[in-house]
């Protein structure tokens, strides 16, 4: 009989910095630490420290499991990358999980919260979208479903470990961020700088 897999989860779509260690339907560790910013620097020890806790090496993993949005740019960026890395470092699959999956709850509308009054929500029978957050209220509300968007669910890594231990075997495509908004960032307005010829 062949052992349950050994996934890791991880997300740093909002503020927060979370990792899970799961092998099959056991947690062997999970971490959330609330962070504004930092995770770039946060997240690989993180992920040691969970490793580690769990009695396990990045060579025993089976596949990894990360958080692609929507939710904070920069954030979503810096698990998607290291997800990658990670799986061809590693050699073993990376999985991709939104973050409608991971805040999925029966009888609720899944919803992550966005800037300036705004939630990212994906209304029944309609694709995700951002949305101010009175309309998707008044959506569920309207569909009897309960609406509590949470920006970091206390076990948002472990459900995406859970998610990507359900899929690594057939998923080919490496994960994507989600992006359902434009970046707050513009283009540079400076001239370019003059070429020279001589």
């Amino acid at each position: 009989m062949t052992s349950e897999p050994l996934v890791l989860g991880f997300d740093t779509s909002a503020a927060h910095c979370a990792a899970a260690l799961l092998r099959g339907d056991a947690v062997l560790a999970s971490r959330l630490e609330e962070m504004s910013r930092g995770q770039a620097e946060r997240l690989m020890p993180l992920l040691e420290e969970v490793l580690a806790e769990g009695s396990a090496t990045w060579a025993d993993l089976d596949a990894i499991g990360v958080g692609i949005g929507p939710g904070n740019f920069t954030g979503i960026r810096i698990a998607v990358s290291a997800a990658r890395g990670l799986a061809l470092g590693l050699e073993v699959p990376a999985v991709g999980v939104d973050g409608f999956e991971a805040r999925t709850a029966e009888g609720s509308l899944p919803a992550v919260p966005a800037p300036r009054g705004q939630v990212y929500a994906a209304l029944p029978g309609e694709a995700p979208r951002l949305m101010p957050h009175q309309e998707a209220e008044d959506a569920a509300r309207g569909a009897g479903l309960a609406f509590a968007p949470e920006a970091s669910p206390a076990t948002i890594a472990e459900t995406v470990g859970r998610i990507a231990a359900g899929r690594f075997r057939t998923t080919t495509e490496p994960p994507a961020p989600l992006y359902l908004r434009a970046a707050d960032a513009a283009p540079s307005s400076d001239l370019p700088p003059a070429l020279i010829d001589e």
